[in-house]
């Protein structure tokens, strides 16, 4: 919701120096509208908050890339699973990205009738 921005504003630094989600829920859970739901098995939550969780987020990132052959983040495979674009419009968003691999990734789903929900 569009909440969050103001709540956002609103946060000072934790003791660490950093501005903390916990702090964002907390705020939504003294209002009564915090919602939660429990994560999906494999899914992770990466703390990002410094350079070397950065860098450890990037690295899980990659390894489960390439062992499992899967991407992170596709919001065109997470449209196209869900209904919400065509194979036809997905092929049109795949064709311009075929040099980079994703577009390549993209046009896979295409040939796999599992990959559609």
């Amino acid at each position: 919701d569009n909440e969050v921005v103001s709540i956002a504003e609103a946060l000072e630094p934790s003791a660490r120096g950093e501005y903390e989600i916990t702090d964002v829920n907390r705020e939504y859970l003294r209002r009564g509208r915090l919602h939660v739901e429990i994560m999906d098995r494999g899914t992770a939550w990466l703390d990002t908050g410094t350079f070397r969780s950065l860098m450890q987020a990037a690295q899980f990132v990659q390894v489960i890339e390439e062992r499992q052959g899967l991407r992170i983040g596709c919001i065109e495979e997470v449209a196209y699973k869900r209904g919400f674009i065509t194979s036809e419009q997905l092929e049109a968003l795949a064709r311009p990205l075929l040099k980079s691999g994703y577009g390549e990734y993209l046009l896979k789903l295409l040939e796999s009738p599992t990959w559609r929900s």
